[in-house]
């Protein structure tokens, strides 16, 4: 077995690791029992990531930080006693970057930092000069053979140091990010110079087909590469080095302006680019995308693909003719950093029990809404991974296919040849189909053949855009569906939102007022309750503070949010509901009902995330906040005696008096 030494103390560490303290102070706060805990430290161990990162995935709950500064002492400790060399802490010991910038540019390069995970962080002259690196893995032999040889050249005695894993890789990206932006100055640079860009000199780029196939890193290494090719490179890859979920490119009258969406929010992505560069960026995606460069006034669609990381990324590419140019949008579909499973979306155990038993029907219409970029799609997935048995027949229709998943019948829309969601769906039902799903239902026809499907004895996911789960039954209706159909196929409608994580390192823990509480309905409900508020910095703040060397938060890169959360509202349609939407009641009537019969709101959701510290309430206030929402839910709870009368606190329904005020739940 290859180091089999290393792995015996790693396993002897694992084992250590599962009867520490900081096992037992997890178990305590009650983030994770401890078979949660043994699964996690095995998941950890196996994909190489830090522990808090597993078991916020398995738990859904993010450690608190001081939780998360434990463990990491506790990490640095173990990777000392594994490797016999004395750690690094960069929080602790503060690493010079223009040193460190210096020695990668000048004694070791990028290239061979990021394929043996080390990093030179300090040179000291003197008698007995020496060169300190910090390694994730010290006992690497060919990194140490490479060290060797550089150290030796020099006449450097080499110092090793262990780092961990998210250290490493938060260091490289910062040089990474630096080595971009001196790289994009460059490109400015030359674009300044030329006032109008040949575009023949892209030509030769059309026969390049290996491109797709190269790791975007190994592109970017070229340096003899154009620089509006180094450029729109770089772009994709700091996009996808931040984890973005869309890159927007639009030109303005004097200048390119690129924005990031990360987390379901616009930002600027780099400094705005000369006006002159508008045509060649904008011709280069094109070319990348396999779109027609010469035509500017229709809108197109193609897609990128590109290898990042070992990952294979899809770039889904939107052109769209304006006043100064072509605007280019591109939603970046990464299915290998996604986790399929309705257990790692959603967080409340009642409303998971709900979706799973509505995905276990035989037959039947389940819908899912909300905005693009909600994760619908997602959700849809972790349904059918439910299913997904080798004893059940799943066909999907999707525009585009997102998510691979072994053992289903994929289809691809083709508008232009006459395979619309309604002709794929027709054809599905000759296929002896046990479940479909019809990635979107916009039309009229669409719908009324899900909907015939879902009567003949299969169970069909779709999605609508409505703002919550009560409007898809008015939304049917508008596309001329017989409220009778709808009631007699109609399992349920689930609806979501996806609201930021805020940031577990940096956030900062205040007492709301009893005015801002009252806006949400919570007015005397805040009792023994943390809240937490943002720690944000805009860019300009960021920037300020990186020149003057003011930490920063590490987690969050000073944003204060990291990662998104879903929001869900289920509503199970009961005898109730199929009473009121065969006779077309009111969306607002169907909404109290479903409220009376236990259906959790969006916002009813979203505050249960701000009272467990995994959002703010100016994120309920910007994704799932409105006052007919509010008024309805707070109206189904007076019925239901879930408010008090006294001090409006809400209350459980075992509680049959106000715990605050002690005021009797119901009137004598």
């Amino acid at each position: 077995m290859v180091n089999s030494p290393i792995n015996a103390r790693r396993a002897l560490v694992t084992r250590q690791a599962g009867a520490s303290p900081i096992v037992k102070d997890i178990i305590k706060a009650g983030v994770a029992d401890r078979d949660q805990i043994t699964k996690a430290l095995q998941k950890s161990r196996e994909e190489g990531r830090p522990l808090p990162d597993v078991l916020q995935e398995l738990t859904g709950k993010a450690l608190p930080a001081e939780l998360v500064r434990q463990y990491k002492r506790q990490q640095l400790f173990e990777l000392k006693v594994l490797f016999g060399v004395e750690s690094l802490d960069p929080e602790l010991n503060p690493i010079s970057f223009p040193q460190m910038k210096e020695l990668v540019d000048v004694l070791i390069n990028l290239d061979t930092c990021r394929r043996h995970n080390f990093l030179p962080v300090a040179r000291q002259e003197g008698d007995n000069p020496s060169l300190t690196v910090a390694m994730v893995n010290p006992d690497n032999l060919q990194a140490l053979d490479e060290l060797n040889r550089i150290t030796r050249a020099k006449g450097l005695r080499l110092r090793r140091r262990v780092i961990a894993q998210e250290d490493f890789l938060h260091l490289i990206n910062q040089y990474a990010n630096e080595l971009q932006a001196s790289k994009l100055a460059g490109a400015s640079q030359e674009a300044h110079i030329a006032t109008d860009i040949d575009l023949s000199q892209y030509e030769q780029l059309e026969e390049a087909q290996d491109e797709a196939e190269m790791d975007l890193i190994d592109v970017l290494k070229g340096s003899e590469e154009a620089p509006i090719i180094s450029l729109t490179n770089n772009i994709l890859a700091k996009a996808l080095s931040e984890g973005v979920s869309d890159i927007h490119v639009e030109p303005q009258e004097e200048f390119l302006r690129i924005r990031f969406r990360k987390d379901g929010v616009l930002r600027q992505g780099w400094e705005n680019l000369p006006k002159q560069v508008i045509p060649a960026v904008t011709s280069r995606f094109k070319i990348l995308a396999n779109l027609d460069i010469a035509e500017r006034r229709q809108p197109q669609d193609g897609r990128i693909r590109k290898i990042f990381q070992g990952r294979k990324i899809d770039f889904r590419v939107n052109t769209l003719p304006m006043r100064y140019g072509e605007k280019i949008c591109m939603r970046i579909l990464d299915n290998s950093s996604t986790q399929l499973g309705l257990d790692k979306l959603i967080t409340d155990a009642d409303t998971l029990n709900t979706v799973r038993e509505m995905v276990k029907k035989p037959f039947g219409l389940i819908l899912v809404t909300g905005p693009t970029g909600s994760g619908k799609t997602t959700t849809l997935y972790s349904c059918l991974s439910e299913r997904n048995d080798p004893g059940v027949n799943i066909s999907t229709a999707e525009d585009p296919i997102e998510y691979t998943l072994p053992g289903l019948t994929q289809v691809q829309v083709i508008r232009e040849k006459g395979m619309n969601f309604a002709a794929i769906l027709r054809a599905f039902l000759r296929q002896d189909p046990d479940v479909i799903l019809v990635g979107e239902t916009r039309d009229k026809e669409t719908a009324k053949t899900a909907i015939e499907a879902a009567l003949t004895g299969h169970l069909v996911l779709t999605t609508l855009h409505t703002n919550d789960a009560p409007s898809a039954v008015a939304r049917l209706s508008e596309m001329e569906v017989e409220s009778h159909m709808v009631s007699a196929s109609l399992i349920g409608v689930l609806a979501q939102r996806l609201m930021r994580r805020v940031c577990s390192e940096c956030r900062i823990p205040y007492s709301p007022g009893e005015e801002e509480l009252a806006r949400f309905g919570l007015t005397g409900s805040g009792h023994g309750l943390t809240y937490y508020r943002a720690n944000s910095l805009n860019s300009d703040q960021i920037r300020q503070a990186k020149a003057q060397g003011q930490p920063i938060c590490g987690k969050c890169n000073g944003g204060g949010y990291k990662g998104r959360c879903g929001v869900y509202e289920v509503m199970r349609v009961t005898e109730r509901l199929q009473a009121l939407i065969t006779e077309n009641a009111p969306t607002e009537v169907i909404k109290e009902i479903a409220v009376e019969e236990g259906m959790k709101t969006l916002l009813s959701y979203s505050l249960e995330l701000v009272r467990q510290g995994l959002t703010t309430l100016e994120e309920v206030e910007r994704v799932t906040f409105t006052d007919t929402g509010l008024e309805s839910e707070l109206k189904a709870k007076r019925k239901q005696g879930l408010i008090c009368r006294s001090c409006h606190a809400s209350l459980k329904p075992e509680w049959m008096e106000c715990p605050y005020c002690l005021t009797p739940r119901f009137s004598e």
